[in-house]
């Protein structure tokens, strides 16, 4: 995976993605990154916790454009976000300053924003605004063993097709202990086996309608 060659497409809502030419998959939606992040992650997750303070755990931190998003709306909201990344391959600052999220969201404090997201340190929890702070995890997902700790999932990991063992009854088993009671898991899958893996770990699941080019996505909860 550290090996693999990664190129830079833009996505139909104008947005810019990693594109890994081996594996055919792209770190987002080729139908529209940005879209596909509000859609999946604050629309059918963030957007249903009004309480002041959210613990977020994102399974996949990628270019951080969650995590970016995230921060916009914690501003907007005038909530507090304590914000978990974790990421068995981070990707190089240089790299990642290529991506064009400002342009796309209109927003120029973004690149402040970005630029310090990536430039702070792993494995410690740093202050990126006075409402949103970040530790990013340099971690595989098979090795984390948080319980009760978080509010709601991010799961953004790469598509079953090319990591299936991401995907699987004991990842999501993890991913249920590391929930609060009454957390949430939104992930932009919806295969059946993905369904019933969660189910099997304890989740209650449901299908929602997917982001444009996808027809649905899940959701899962802590009961």
């Amino acid at each position: 995976m550290k090996d693999l060659k990664r190129e830079i497409i833009q996505t139909s809502d104008g947005s810019t993605t990693f594109f890994l030419p081996e594996w055919n998959e792209t770190y987002h939606s080729k139908h529209g990154a940005i879209q596909e992040a509000y859609h999946v992650f604050i629309k059918n997750g963030l957007s249903l916790f009004e309480k002041n303070s959210v613990a977020i755990l994102e399974i996949g931190f990628g270019t951080g454009l969650n995590a970016i998003i995230s921060l916009l709306e914690s501003i907007k909201n005038k909530q507090n976000i304590d914000y978990v990344g974790v990421e068995a391959y981070p990707i190089s600052i240089d790299f990642l300053s290529e991506m064009n999220y400002s342009k796309i969201l209109l927003n120029n404090d973004i690149d402040n924003y970005y630029k310090k997201i990536h430039e702070t340190h792993w494995e410690t929890k740093e202050m990126i605004t006075t409402q949103f702070f970040l530790t990013k995890r340099n971690q595989f997902f098979e090795s984390i063993s948080d319980e009760n700790q978080f509010d709601l999932i991010y799961f953004d990991a790469f598509g079953f097709r090319v990591q299936p063992e991401l995907w699987s009854e004991s990842i999501f088993k993890k991913m249920y202990l590391a929930l609060k009671k009454n957390g949430i898991l939104v992930t932009y899958a919806c295969r059946t086996s993905i369904k019933n893996a969660m189910i099997d770990s304890g989740f209650t699941v449901e299908k929602l309608p997917g982001a444009p080019g996808k027809r649905e996505m899940l959701r899962g909860r802590k009961i």
